[in-house]
């Protein structure tokens, strides 16, 4: 698969791998990797890392791999492992074969082995609490472990005998040995292993001792190759001890640089893993593909095209300082791209009955008449489709008064309007029910107008979308608005679910749409004019989630400043 360029503004580390490069004697390689842990499924934030570690190294000529940090069995699945490889092809970019931490534990094992060996690493038997208390906090000084000064004969056959699961889980921990008085956190002895009875879905019960991420990570990228790896700014203390980890090995290729950027972060979204886990099993959403969450799963669903995201991720560049972006920034990428490939159809989802009292009859039975209707405008190539046209329409609800408010255009008695590249009609007189609500309106068309042009240059201010009720197909349409009703979830009260939305999702079961709608291809994505860009489920004929407005609230958040 060829894979899209990415070139993102401000992007300093393209600057720094340039950097590199230029002081290499040889020209010297770009080696990057995406690292996801196979424990849940990749969102919206992790479209710009991908974006970043593929784009980095295409802009180079360099390679990036795909590796699972599966080193904690508890909590990961091959079916999250698989549904990631599936999303980094869907964004656009190529996972090749991927490769795991697991792939790595036995070099690790004995890289471990190789430092306790030279006084650099310990078996503790202090349970969790106790070292936690003893490595002290930010501004007080740590306390060293009593085993801290053990043999390390002693570690080492420790070491051994917890591999061979001879002690229970959580009993003891090998720890580096590096510094308890630092000031940065991470280098107070940090853990590197630890007992952890669990059935792993690749290494099955092979190892019943696991690796810490900062232990597996720096050398997992030295075994790879990887020469720039990039994390977000939540690593940039944990530097330090990846840089300390590969200071005291012996490298089989030249030592990795690690270097941190800015995560993403929307407005009126989270992406936390933990949360939205809860959002899937408390059933506030329909899973991890309901369009609503951020999930790149979801984004699909909801027709969100992969080339709008790479776009918002170009567009927002990669930087050292955290920001949190408007969600309708993201929109306008998307709305721009469909722009560009959708197909226009017209569905009308408030139906209301338009009677046409002078049409014709043909047989004692409505003409039916075609017109031929352009796919898109903007792309003269997707040519056109015809679309049938009788003496009964549905047009929206709202796109009648009978007493029409001031600056109304639309349809209201005596008020001529255009019906899309059909005729102009007049509204004569409604129709009620018994509690008085309006299910019918009257009205007479000038069959000189065909195409919806006035023959004698008259003025007719509005255009309306239609459907003709004999052909119409009904289909469901999930109208969305933000999963949360604050920019920033939770800052009012540190819980970002105390400001879920509980309209965040509107279903109408009734919309009635042009017949060529029932052959939209599953996930494909159509504009139904005037009303946004709905996509086909994938799953579920007739089922169409809005992916946008058509309106663009970001160039209107952007004039406002």
């Amino acid at each position: 698969m060829t894979q899209p360029p990415c070139s993102s503004a401000g992007d300093f580390i393209a600057d720094v791998v340039r950097a590199d490069l230029a002081d290499s004697a040889g020209g010297g390689r770009v080696q990057t990797r995406f690292p996801p842990e196979p424990n849940g499924h990749l969102h919206i934030g992790h479209a710009k890392a991908i974006a970043a570690d593929f784009g980095i190294a295409d802009q180079f000529g360099g390679l990036c791999n795909v590796r699972f940090d599966d080193t904690n069995p508890d909590t990961e699945e091959a079916g999250y492992a698989a549904s990631i490889l599936e999303d980094i092809a869907w964004l656009g970019f190529d996972p090749g074969t991927p490769r795991h931490a697991s792939d790595y534990f036995e070099s690790l094992y004995s890289w471990a082995r190789s430092l306790i060996e030279r006084g650099l690493a310990y078996v503790d038997e202090q349970d969790a609490q106790a070292i936690s208390v003893g490595r002290g906090g930010f501004g007080q000084p740590g306390t060293p472990s009593p085993y801290r000064d053990r043999p390390a004969a002693q570690s080492l056959d420790l070491f051994r005998r917890m591999r061979t699961g001879e002690f229970p889980d959580g009993s003891m921990v090998l720890r580096a040995k590096i510094d308890m008085q630092a000031d940065n956190m991470q280098l107070r002895d940090p853990i590197m292993y630890r007992i952890r009875r669990g059935h792993h879905f690749r290494t099955g019960d092979a190892w019943c001792i696991y690796p810490t991420y900062d232990w597996a990570h720096g050398q997992s990228d030295a075994l790879e190759g990887v020469t720039h790896s990039m994390c977000t700014l939540e690593f940039v203390d944990h530097r330090p001890l990846y840089d300390w980890y590969l200071d005291h090995l012996d490298l089989p290729f030249d030592r990795p640089r690690q270097y941190e950027f800015a995560r993403l972060e929307l407005t009126h979204t989270v992406t936390s893993k933990r949360r939205l886990a809860r959002l899937v099993a408390e059933g506030t959403v329909d899973g991890w593909d309901d369009p609503r969450l951020p999930t790149l799963r979801g984004l699909r669903r909801r027709g969100y095209p992969p080339q709008a995201i790479r776009s918002f991720c170009a567009a927002i560049g990669v930087t050292k300082t955290n920001a949190r972006h408007a969600i309708e920034e993201l929109e306008s990428h998307v709305r721009t791209e469909l722009n560009r490939v959708a197909q226009r159809r017209m569905a009308v989802l408030h139906p209301l009955r338009l009677v046409i009292d002078n049409w014709p009859m043909d047989d004692g039975r409505p003409r039916v008449e075609w017109f031929d209707v352009a796919n898109n405008p903007e792309n003269p190539d997707d040519g056109v489709r015809q679309v049938p046209f009788s003496g009964v329409v549905f047009i929206e609800a709202e796109d009648f008064a009978e007493v029409p408010p001031p600056k109304f255009f639309r349809l209201s008695p005596g008020r001529e309007v255009r019906l899309r590249g059909a005729y102009l009609v007049t509204a004569s007189e409604v129709v009620k029910d018994a509690a008085g609500r309006i299910v019918e309106v009257r009205a007479t068309y000038d069959p000189a107008s065909r195409g919806g042009n006035a023959p004698d240059g008259r003025r007719v201010r509005s255009t309306m979308h239609w459907v003709s009720a004999d052909h119409a197909v009904t289909a469901t349409v999930a109208l969305y608005d933000h999963l949360f009703t604050a920019e920033v979830p939770g800052e009012r009260t540190g819980e970002p679910l105390d400001d879920l939305n509980p309209h965040s999702r509107e279903l109408i079961v009734d919309a009635q749409c042009e017949p060529v709608l029932a052959e939209t291809p599953p996930g494909s994505v159509v504009q139904f004019e005037r009303l946004g860009y709905f996509a086909a489920d994938p799953a579920q004929p007739l089922l169409f989630h809005r992916t946008v407005t058509l309106r663009d609230e970001w160039a209107r958040i952007q004039a406002r400043g």
